[in-house]
């Protein structure tokens, strides 16, 4: 007498509602009924629905399904292909989106992670997460910021002084550069913008060519930027964006 409804949804992973529209939309018919009038499936239905749930877990639509199983012209290879191209695009898509998910969750729970007293000795009455609110909204997304976010979280009050030094021994050698008159093009100047790039790769994250010329676009067009680099010596904001350029054109030409 075959299989009950209530067995086949059992055995489908499927509910007893959905195998009665299967049949009420002609797409499952179950092969026999019992003398109560009872729906019964027989092995050849089961194939029916094995084949069905197939096509469905790949998005298919029902109409397109019932064509795929009764159309003698139908080419399951072209609606293959077709559905295939959609879940490669959507897998692209998800995929995106969770690193983008995953980087919004390490931001959130990553930091700075010194006490109250370290961060002083360190950053005196300076904020050291003044923008960091504007620096989430603005690269929040991306693998750099992310990855500035995990080596940040990992520093001790040593790496941040060790870290300060290096950008203090920078500006005093880049404001002698200046005071001799070199050019952006120079050398020298070049050099230390090479210097300058190799320092944001190994603290906070990679920093290919491209986006250290972003950069230094912005250490002049941002006020706050410009301020810092100039406190070391005037001009040495537009300088080093100079040299950066520079840098950048004899590295990759």
């Amino acid at each position: 007498m075959g299989y009950s409804v209530g067995q086949v949804a059992g055995f489908a992973g499927v509910t007893v509602r959905t195998l009665h529209h299967y049949d009420d939309i002609g797409l499952l018919v179950p092969g026999e009924r019992s003398h109560a009038g009872h729906r019964r499936y027989g092995d050849e239905d089961l194939d029916r629905l094995q084949q069905i749930l197939f096509y469905r877990e790949l998005g298919f639509p029902l109409d397109e399904v019932a064509a795929l199983l009764d159309d003698p012209d139908a080419d399951p290879r072209a609606h293959l292909r077709r559905q295939h191209e959609l879940l490669t695009a959507r897998i692209e898509k998800l995929q995106k989106m969770a690193a983008a998910v995953e980087h919004a969750m390490e931001a959130r729970t990553m930091g700075i992670n010194l006490t109250p007293e370290e961060r002083f000795e360190v950053f005196g009455d300076k904020d050291p997460e003044q923008y960091a609110e504007e620096a989430e909204q603005r690269w929040g997304g991306t693998e750099a910021y992310a990855e500035s976010q995990r080596r940040a979280a990992r520093y001790t009050k040593d790496d941040w002084k060790r870290m300060q030094d290096e950008v203090r021994n920078w500006g005093e050698r880049y404001d002698a550069l200046m005071a001799a008159g070199d050019p952006p093009t120079s050398r020298a100047a070049m050099d230390l913008a090479e210097e300058h790039r190799q320092h944001i790769c190994g603290w906070f994250y990679d920093c290919p060519y491209e986006m250290h010329l972003g950069l230094a676009e912005m250490y002049v067009a941002d006020e706050r930027f410009k301020a810092f680099y100039d406190s070391m010596r005037p001009g040495l904001a537009e300088h080093l964006r100079d040299a950066i350029t520079a840098n950048a054109a004899r590295h990759t030409s």
